[in-house]
């Protein structure tokens, strides 16, 4: 009987814990889930099949014969064109090193709501819901670190010692994953007949940045997406997700579930690559699923030119106009604002 009521007392504290990470989403979004059951009826959430990303072996790029490098350079570029999305193995990320950032991601994300909220590391970057959504297809049941690079170099006396190993190894994560961007990028425009050292020179600290992602239970779904659907404001992103699931695309004009592969990171085309292949690389919608019992994590890190940064065609007959990293995220700031959506590159083309 002791044993029983010590378990018990346990898995209650257990759960007490985890309330209290959580964010507040049912009580700071009571009108948005009023109706939830209602508006799942009318949600398409239908998911037509589950597949596997097209698996490319990076180990070629860097050791194989020079037929062999092409080969894999041709692989990636057919990927990009084809869906969007691959996943990449021997990327040169020590799976040493994601089990640790996975580690301290979960420690610091088990953190109470109200430290995390109210942290300064990582210069407030912490963010959780959609304080503007007004309608449950513009919110996402999820909490994030959304941390620029620059931002990982510097400390602050607030929680310094008690995050300093989270810093060194986003720091080394960050690192490694800028260096693996850079390779996939100078891979893409290769493929197109370019020089990708462009992507080197203005794709730095002051602009990429890394995500920490945590998806919570949510006992609303699948009326509630974990991230809304969506395309990337950027080059590229490299994604780290566990085994949990729930990241699903848009392929051939519906929605497929991504089986995870824990061997494995993620790549997917960003609009910047979109607009600057003319639109040969496809920058695919994507989103999130909610899970009733189980949390998700995942880290992102997103390949970004500097704000004052040209996106221009590598053809000569280009479908966009010229237009400034800036520009675009101003361009897509203001359209969430007055709508609630995400426009895009269709505010670019000539």
């Amino acid at each position: 009987m002791s044993n029983h009521l010590t378990q018990s007392h346990k898995f209650a504290a257990m759960a007490s814990l985890k309330d209290a990470c959580d964010p507040p989403f049912k009580e700071q979004y009571s009108s948005l889930f009023s109706d939830a059951s209602r508006w799942s009826k009318s949600l398409d959430v239908e998911v037509m099949e589950e597949c596997e990303l097209p698996l490319i072996d990076l180990h070629h790029l860097h050791c194989g014969r020079e037929e062999e490098k092409m080969a894999c350079v041709a692989k990636i570029g057919r990927a990009s064109s084809q869906w969007g999305f691959f996943q990449v193995v021997n990327h040169g990320i020590s799976a040493e090193l994601l089990e640790a950032i996975r580690k301290e991601q979960k420690r610091l994300f088990h953190s109470p709501f109200e430290k995390k909220a109210g942290s300064k590391i990582f210069n407030e970057s912490y963010r959780w819901g959609n304080p503007a959504a007004t309608s449950l297809d513009q919110f996402s049941w999820s909490e994030a670190f959304h941390v620029p690079l620059s931002n990982l170099s510097e400390s602050n006396s607030c929680n310094e010692d008690e995050f300093s190993s989270l810093r060194e190894v986003m720091r080394k994560v960050a690192g490694a994953m800028s260096e693996l961007a850079k390779v996939l990028a100078c891979a893409l425009a290769e493929n197109m007949g370019s020089n990708g050292d462009c992507f080197a020179e203005n794709c730095n600290e002051s602009t990429c940045f890394l995500r920490l992602n945590r998806y919570p239970p949510c006992p609303f779904p699948p009326a509630t997406f974990g991230l809304v659907p969506h395309t990337d404001s950027d080059f590229l992103t490299i994604l780290h997700q566990d085994h949990v699931g729930g990241l699903q695309l848009i392929k051939d004009s519906k929605w497929i579930a991504v089986r995870p592969n824990p061997d494995a990171l993620i790549v997917n085309i960003g609009d910047l690559f979109q607009a600057w292949s003319n639109d040969v690389y496809k920058s695919v919608k994507h989103k999130v699923i909610t899970n009733r019992k189980v949390e998700r994590y995942s880290i992102a890190y997103f390949l970004c030119p500097s704000y004052d940064s040209i996106i221009g065609s590598c053809r000569e007959t280009s479908l966009y106009k010229k237009f400034t990293f800036k520009e675009f995220r101003r361009q897509v700031q203001e359209d969430v604002k007055l709508t609630g959506y995400k426009v895009g590159l269709s505010r670019f083309l000539l």
